[in-house]
C-alpha cells in the first residue's frame, strides 16, 4: 500500500476515534442531560453511558437533580395597618422533569424571585403587624402551597419556604425592644419573689423538722428514763420478794429440825421468846408477849441473878 494511502487511513481512523470520544457522555448521578435532535427536543438522559450522534444531536441543558437553596434579597412589604417593612426569604427546590424545566420559562431563578416576591407581598397584606410577626409557619405554609402550585408547569417542586428575617420600622423595633426589656424585668421580679418565697419556705420547714425532732428526742429521752424507773423498782421488788422467800424458808427449814429433834415444850417457848427479842430490836414501840413466854422470861432472868451472884466479884 503506498504510503499516502496509509497516512490517509491513520488520519481516519484518529478522526473517528476521536468523534467517537468526543461524543461518548457519562451522565453522573443525580444529573439529567436534555438532548434536541436536529433542534427539536429528543429525550433525557439519565445517569450512565450514553453516546450522542455527531453533528444531529447535542446537549441542550445539564439540570441537577438535587435539592436547590435560594437566598432572595429583602423584599419590601406593607402589612394591613400600613406598616411597611423587609422580609427575605429562603426557598428550597427541586427540578422533577427536566424537560418542562429547559423550555417551561426562560430564567427560572429570575421568574421565581418575582413570583416569590409577588406572593409574600398578597399574603402579608392581608395580616396586621404582630400577626405577621407572630404567624411565620401559617405564612411559611402559604407560600410553599402557592409557590409549589405555580411552579409546576416549570417542572420544578418547592419544598419548603422560610422568612429568614422580618425587620420592621427602627421606631417599631425600639418600641418592640422597650417591651422586651419590661418583660425581663418582670420575669427577673417574678423569678427573685419566688426564690425568696422557696427560701422562706424552706427555712421554715427547716424549722419545723427541728422542733419536730427536738419533741422526739424529749419525747424518747421521758420514756427510757420512765422505763429506767420502772425496771428499778420491778428489781427491788423483786430483791424483796427474793429476800421474804428465803425468810421464809430458812424459818420452814428451822421448824423442820425442831420438829425432827423432837424439842420439849421450854425449848419451842425459848425459841419463841428469841423471836420476839428479835422484834424488840426493830422499830416497834409495843409488843404484846403471851402469858407462857413471860413466864419463861421470869424465869431465864432469875437464873441469870443467881449465876452473876455465884460468880461474884472475886470470881471474875
Amino acid at each position: 500500500m503506498p504510503l499516502p494511502m496509509k497516512i490517509v487511513l491513520i488520519v481516519l481512523a484518529v478522526f473517528i476515534l476521536a468523534v467517537i470520544f468526543l461524543n461518548l457522555k457519562i451522565v453522573p448521578q443525580s444529573r439529567a442531560y436534555v438532548i434536541e435532535r436536529l433542534g427539536s427536543f429528543h429525550t433525557v438522559w439519565g445517569n450512565g453511558v450514553h453516546f450522542k450522534i455527531p453533528f444531529v444531536e447535542r446537549v441542550a441543558k445539564v439540570v441537577s437533580l438535587k435539592e436547590q437553596v435560594v437566598d432572595f434579597a429583602p423584599q419590601p412589604v406593607i402589612t394591613k395597618d400600613n406598616v411597611t417593612m423587609q422580609i427575605d426569604t429562603v426557598l428550597y427546590f427541586a427540578i422533577t422533569d427536566p424537560k418542562l424545566y429547559t423550555y417551561g420559562v426562560e430564567h427560572p431563578m429570575s421568574a421565581i424571585e418575582n413570583l416569590t416576591a409577588t406572593t409574600l407581598r398578597n399574603i402579608i397584606g392581608e395580616l396586621e403587624l404582630d400577626q405577621t410577626l407572630t404567624s411565620r409557619d401559617i405564612i411559611n405554609s402559604k407560600m410553599r402551597a402557592l409557590l409549589d402550585e405555580a411552579t409546576d408547569p416549570w417542572g420544578i417542586k418547592v419544598n419548603r419556604v422560610e422568612l429568614k428575617n422580618i425587620i420592621p420600622p427602627r421606631e417599631i423595633q425600639d418600641a418592640m425592644e422597650r417591651q422586651m426589656k419590661a418583660e425581663r424585668e418582670r420575669r427577673e421580679s417574678i423569678l427573685q419573689a419566688e426564690g425568696t418565697k422557696q427560701s422562706q419556705i424552706l427555712v421554715a420547714e427547716g424549722e419545723k423538722q427541728s422542733v419536730i425532732l427536738k419533741a422526739e428526742a424529749a419525747k424518747e429521752a421521758a420514756i427510757k428514763k420512765a422505763e429506767g424507773e420502772k425496771e428499778a423498782r420491778i428489781m427491788a421488788a423483786q430483791a424483796e420478794a427474793q429476800a421474804i422467800l428465803q425468810v421464809q424458808e430458812a424459818t420452814a427449814q428451822a421448824l423442820k429440825l425442831l420438829n425432827e429433834a423432837a424439842p420439849t415444850d421450854q425449848v419451842v417457848k425459848l425459841k419463841a421468846l428469841e423471836a420476839f427479842g428479835k422484834a424488840a430490836d426493830g422499830k416497834a414501840t409495843k409488843l404484846i408477849i403471851p402469858s407462857e413466854i413471860q413466864g419463861l422470861a421470869g424465869l431465864a432472868a432469875s437464873a441469870r441473878e443467881i449465876f452473876t451472884e455465884e460468880k461474884g466479884p472475886d470470881k471474875k
